[in-house]
């Protein structure tokens, strides 16, 4: 009964994550599939429309231009399997695309950036294993094999391109639980380990180098707990090392004197709780709220967020083994500035926000 509660509001904190900090996505949450009953199957795809744009200052050399919607919308597809082995032991299999990114500055606007872009894509296949002790506390991991490609064209920085070549590598996933049946409730540790690339990269269209990228390790805190029979309290807190993530190749790092593509200088916690309700045995709802603090400073002209706020709606049809989950959030992008010496803001983004979508379709067998 409580899994039917708080899936609408899982989809629509999924949702909302896609617009999370740094190049995050899916948000490589787990709660989904590890606690359910049985053995369960289910496939999921979201859908993100941000819309960001900024205006150029002084600093940049096009003062007052407007970027136009620099972030391209894209699809987040998830699949995940769970086999119940004994009473205690379970193995899983989940995909996702945990990081990504999608720039696409307009050309003829004048704007300083104008006609850049960059594409940052990734898969990951997890496998687990989970046991449960007979207190009620639960322990699983695994290895995570993850993909990663990346291309980028910067025509301010001396019409610089980049092409990575599709890279894997490993990392691996541990984490524990703590359960009371009684009342719905559990806590949910899991860490996520980072993974650490040697890409090759062909720069301006012919000149071939290798660029060391590493995806971040994060922690993901998950919580719920039954307020009474037809009403579940849910949320999460996600922190995720982005100083650990720089893609620097070696000739775009010459010829802009030492700087990144890509950069963060700080380190995300993004934080949601949720509200479910069962209304009857077929249809269940859910409300979650979302927020993430801003970081401070100048954000990188490719990636121009910081922070956000967001609400999300889900809604849960339940039919025999089957449910079938749909969840829309509103995703407010925080404001910040881009710099294109260091010091001075070559841009301002404020005002800007984000849709997103998703559906999920599981079967208990």
């Amino acid at each position: 009964m409580k899994t039917l509660i708080v899936a609408g509001g899982l989809v629509a904190a999924g949702a909302s994550a896609a617009l999370a900090g740094g190049v995050d996505r899916s948000g490589q949450s787990l709660g989904s599939v590890l606690f359910e009953k049985g053995n369960y199957v289910e496939f999921s795809l979201g859908y993100a429309a941000p819309n960001v744009s900024g205006v150029s200052t002084v600093f940049s050399g096009s003062a007052g231009k407007a970027s136009g919607n620099m972030s391209g919308s894209y699809l987040l597809p998830g699949f995940a399997f769970k086999k119940q082995i004994t009473g205690n032991l379970d193995v899983a299999l989940v995909y996702d695309q945990p990081f990504g990114a999608s720039v696409e500055y307009p050309a003829g606007t004048g704007y300083f950036a104008q006609g850049a872009t960059a594409k940052l894509s990734t898969n990951e296949l997890t496998a687990l294993l989970k046991y449960r002790f007979d207190n009620n506390v639960s322990v699983y991991g695994g290895p995570r094999w993850q993909t990663m490609r990346e291309t980028a064209a910067v025509p301010f920085v001396g019409g610089y391109t980049a092409r990575g070549e599709n890279q894997g590598a490993f990392g691996y996933t541990v984490g524990a639980a703590y359960e009371i049946p009684s009342i719905a409730g559990r806590v949910a540790l899991t860490y996520n380990s980072k993974i650490d690339y040697a890409i090759p990269t062909t720069e301006f269209g012919a000149l071939v180098s290798t660029t060391n990228v590493t995806t971040p390790q994060s922690v993901n805190l998950d919580f719920q707990t039954g307020i009474n029979p037809t009403t579940l309290l849910f949320g999460s807190v996600r922190w995720v090392n982005w100083k650990q993530f720089d893609i620097t190749p070696v000739q775009y790092k010459a010829a802009t004197n030492g700087g990144s593509l890509v950069s963060y200088a700080h380190n995300t916690v993004t934080f949601s709780v949720g509200l479910g309700h069962k209304f009857n045995d077929t249809w269940s709802g859910a409300v979650v709220l979302g927020f993430e603090p801003k970081t401070g400073g100048f954000a990188s002209n490719l990636g121009p967020t910081d922070g956000r706020a967001s609400i999300g709606l889900g809604v849960t049809y339940t039919h025999d083994n089957m449910k079938v989950t749909g969840g829309i959030s509103y995703i407010h992008i925080g404001s910040t500035t881009t710099t294109l010496n260091g010091t001075n803001a070559a841009s301002n983004f404020t005002g800007n926000h984000a849709i997103a979508v998703g559906v999920k379709v599981g079967y208990s067998f």
